[in-house]
């Protein structure tokens, strides 16, 4: 097996995916600096190297009811992700990983060349875990089970009930379970307990970026057991001395105005998901689960080619959406409805204009 060096999807994503009408983010449309409650005068550009800064740890810690010393800050989930896998896998160990899944997990464990084994969560079964299917893919070598959640790209939630079966299994051959949780948050007033609470053998990775459209601030974090956390802190020396004090900063600020900067978030969403399920209501060449919460959907193209239907929707219709080869669902294509309401209007007419187009 060789060594995985890239990222294929974040390769696109960083070339290919910008459009006029823009569906293929999945995170929140960017909060904007006009807006957010901090002023130049308030922030400095250089503070004390260390660890972590402190008030910010303790803002993370806050949040998810847990001491300092489980918390790691990262430059984004996905910076968080690797560490994880970093502190955790040798070559040659094994992990377990869902699919459909984010790329970018699994391209950083191949980094790592490690053996990946894969539980399905299946369409006809509204692409829920199955347990028995993980149970048979764990083994003495497994070092990780790896799960998304909300699920990424279908934002299907996993209940806590679900989660500690999968810890339970983890258990039983000495393995960790990573929960991507960076999209949990979508369901606001009614986001469960982070899975750290569950027990030992999680480990949860999230950030700013996705829910409360802060992706500049790079405010990502990991919740963990103490001893791995300090090793975790080690590990980035390897990577940069510090992250950005300004950004750290705001990151703060940030924590203590979530509340209000969830809100806008909040009521996007709420006025994007009723045009969404209009959309898809009137479609009869999509199959798609749809989920009460999250940011994005998955539908599956009945009849035509999804590669074609993506050329002719971002080249003729100025409009992106983001192809299932990158979530290795082919027949797919993710949605993503966390933009401006108007954008989204338009975006998914001219979704259906393109659909309509490669039926004929």
């Amino acid at each position: 097996m060789s060594r995985q060096m890239s990222s294929a999807y974040m390769e696109w994503a960083k070339l290919h995916s910008s459009a006029r009408y823009n569906l293929a983010t999945s995170g929140l449309l960017n909060y904007p600096m006009k807006d957010f409650p901090i002023q130049l005068k308030d922030l400095e550009l250089t503070g004390k190297g260390s660890y972590g800064y402190e008030p910010l740890l303790q803002a993370i810690a806050s949040r998810y009811e847990v001491n300092t010393e489980n918390v790691m800050t990262a430059l984004g989930t996905s910076m968080a992700n690797h560490f994880v896998m970093a502190g955790l896998l040798e070559k040659g160990d094994e992990v377990v990983a869902e699919h459909p899944t984010y790329e970018l997990l699994l391209s950083t464990a191949e980094y790592f060349d490690v053996r990946i084994k894969r539980f399905h969560r299946r369409f006809e079964n509204g692409y829920q875990v199955d347990l028995d299917e993980i149970k048979t893919q764990v083994s003495s070598n497994t070092k990780l089970i790896v799960i998304t959640n909300l699920h990424n790209p279908t934002s299907v939630l996993v209940n806590n009930d679900t989660l500690r079966k999968i810890g339970e299994i983890a258990r039983s051959v000495g393995a960790r379970v990573l929960v991507d949780e960076v999209y949990l948050e979508a369901m606001f007033d009614e986001t469960p307990l982070s899975a750290f609470h569950l027990g030992e053998e999680f480990i949860v990775t999230s950030s700013l970026t996705k829910v409360y459209g802060l992706s500049g601030l790079r405010c990502g974090w990991v919740l963990a057991e103490p001893s791995f956390i300090r090793k975790l802190w080690r590990l980035s020396d390897l990577f940069y001395a510090n992250a950005s004090f300004p950004a750290e900063e705001m990151s703060v600020t940030a924590f203590v105005h979530l509340s209000q900067i969830g809100a806008r978030s909040h009521g996007l969403l709420r006025a994007n998901r009723p045009m969404l399920d209009k959309f898809l209501d009137s479609r009869v060449d999509l199959r798609v689960v749809r989920p009460r919460f999250g940011t994005t959907v998955f539908p599956r193209l009945v009849h035509g080619d999804v590669e074609e239907f993506c050329s002719i929707l971002r080249k003729k219709y100025e409009t992106s959406v983001v192809p299932g080869r990158f979530f290795e669902m082919p027949d797919h294509f993710r949605i993503g409805i966390g933009c401006e309401t108007e954008t989204l209007e338009t975006g998914l007419e001219r979704v259906g204009a393109a659909l309509d187009e490669i039926s004929r």
